[in-house]
């Protein structure tokens, strides 16, 4: 079949999904000169039609094509939401063995979308009429034969840095027209929300871009119209509601808890809609916390450029004390699931799986109960982290009881999971933003609905407050109290004895040193009185206050020397 051929056919057709979708894909390959499913010699356990598939909400369903290591395919009758259908398509997505490529269409429009891990995702459009280029046919057959061709070549943390400068300086305008830093902070982190809502489909048909494009188009009085109008938009995303015609979500969750927004001035609105046209659902939060935190903390500007905890360095933390004791227990457990199953000869009876599934439940809540702590959580790297391997865990764990023949569950690990303490109250905002934005990013990278209501949890869990004293109404102190958890991970702060006045003040210097009067020695280095506060505090889980230490201090001295 001629490309000619192809678009004459079904620019004229106008059937359902299921009556046109195996018949407009064999065409389509006939085109490509590719082989179909149904053709002689093709392996259908790597290469089917309806490709049968168990979706992660625990529901059942199937994928209208299937290539493994290529792609899946999504067909919806014609003039149907080809979001929605790319949203049906990651329920899938681990069912199907995580594609690199998804593919939605009716059988006038295709969409192809990258689906490959810390890569900024490309979507890419085109239309029937399209197919008369070779360029399009060239990227169909990539799809099918070559879909590294696709990969792209942006990673997150690249895109990632370049936003982050680019606020910086939408922040450096807003402090110099005489708004207080903490304002700033506040706004300018529900702008990266509203940014990532946007492209995650959370605030719908780009509603932000559109905004800031119609502020754009008169460009006097923007400062006051720009306040005015993001103000009406925060009011909404506080409780959800109506938003001239389009509805609104209940965001809240401590971020929209009030209507305040900034002025911003025209320039600063060019670079806010430039910043706009970023794919904002691959920012990497790990990374992009500790350049905002500097970018926004006038005390920290000197402090841009250098070297951030980076994921891996972090993970040599997460993976010893949290991830590998909880895989020795998954091991173990799964050990005993294989044991109860294995009694039985052919399937298993509904006493024997009731017996199973139990068992999985027990674990599954012990997963779910875990809770880990940042006693100097800073922008919420370590956290973000923790809790994105707590969910994989807990996913791959799901997974492996339905390969057991066990019922698949929903995911219950989230952001109530972790715990932070963090003095600097930008560093505990934003840690709460990338922890939001890591788990609506893993949600919907996993195929998970991530529209539920209120969207954003309270995280009162990320305390702003000192980790080491609590002054009282009498002006006396008492040691801080640190919330109970199984796990402690960070990076707590190093400053040496000499230089604990000029940092801290000399008020806070004697109070620690006094408080921790034979205990601690008092030419010691300010991260000692941390790790003793952690040695005095009751502690249930398996790590050891000296296993913190050696980690900890392992971690920085390679921060050190990098």
């Amino acid at each position: 079949m001629t490309p000619e051929q192809f678009i004459d056919k079904w620019s004229r057709a106008d059937r359902t999904e299921r009556q046109a979708a195996q018949e407009h894909f064999g065409d389509l390959c006939r085109v490509l000169g590719e082989p179909t499913p149904n053709d002689p010699g093709i392996d259908p356990a790597g290469y089917t039609f309806e490709k049968g598939v168990s979706k992660t909400d625990g529901s059942g369903g199937f994928a209208d094509v299937w290539k493994r290591g290529h792609f899946g395919w999504e067909y919806k009758k014609d003039r149907a939401n080809l979001d929605r259908a790319y949203q049906q398509l990651q329920l899938y997505s681990v069912a199907l063995e995580n594609p690199p490529l998804l593919v939605v269409s009716d059988t006038k429009r295709f969409r192809v979308y990258t689906n490959w891990t810390n890569t900024v995702q490309e979507k890419h459009d085109f239309t029937l009429e399209d197919l008369a280029h070779t360029e399009t046919r060239d990227l169909l057959r990539n799809v099918f034969r070559h879909p590294e061709r696709l990969q792209p070549k942006k990673t997150r943390e690249q895109v990632t840095k370049d936003v982050a400068k680019d606020f910086s300086t939408i922040a450096e305008r807003l402090r110099m027209a005489g708004h207080a830093p903490e304002k700033v902070a506040h706004f300018l982190n529900r702008i990266v929300f509203c940014l990532f809502a946007e492209d995650v489909n959370l605030l719908q048909d780009d509603l932000f871009k559109r905004l800031l494009d119609t502020l754009a188009k008169r460009r006097e009085q923007i400062p006051e119209r720009s306040q005015r109008m993001l103000s009406e938009l925060f009011a909404e995303m506080r409780t959800g509601g109506e938003y001239g015609l389009e509805h609104i979500l209940h965001f809240n969750g401590g971020l929209f808890d009030d209507d305040e927004a900034l002025p911003l001035d025209a320039d600063s609105l060019d670079i806010l809609r430039n910043i706009s046209k970023q794919d904002w659902s691959s920012i990497d939060p790990s990374i992009f916390g500790t350049l905002f935190e500097r970018f926004l903390d006038p005390d920290k500007r000197a402090q841009i450029g250098a070297h951030y905890t980076d994921p891996e360095k972090i993970m040599m933390i997460v993976e010893p004390v949290i991830m590998r004791p909880l895989n020795a227990e998954w091991e173990a457990v799964k050990a005993e699931l294989n044991e109860i199953l294995s009694r039985s000869r052919g399937k298993p009876s509904k006493a024997v799986l009731d017996r199973a599934e139990a068992q999985l439940d027990v674990f599954l809540k012990r997963l779910a109960d875990v809770r880990v702590l940042d006693p100097a959580c800073g922008s919420g790297n370590f956290l973000y982290l923790a809790l994105q391997s707590l969910k994989d865990l807990e996913h791959r764990i799901t997974i492996e009881a339905v390969d057991m023949g066990l019922a698949l569950r929903v995911i219950h690990c989230g952001p109530q999971n972790v715990k932070g303490i963090e003095i600097n109250q930008y560093a505990a905002e934003l840690a709460r933003t990338s922890i939001w934005i890591g788990n609506i990013q893993w949600m919907r990278r996993n195929g998970f609905e991530a529209r539920k209501e209120p969207v954003l949890e309270e995280l009162d869990a990320i305390e702003c407050r000192d980790a080491l004293v609590t002054k009282k109404e009498d002006g006396s102190y008492d040691e801080a109290l640190w919330p109970a958890a199984e796990f402690i991970v960070g990076n707590p702060p190093f400053l040496g004895d000499r230089m604990l006045i000029g940092g801290l003040g000399e008020e806070y210097s004697e109070t620690i040193r006094r408080m921790y009067l034979g205990r601690v020695p008092r030419g010691a280095d300010l991260v000692c009185y941390w790790l003793k506060r952690h040695e005095q505090r009751r502690f249930h889980g398996k790590q050891t206050a000296s296993d913190w230490l050696r980690r900890t201090v392992y971690e920085v001295a390679r921060i050190g020397k990098s």
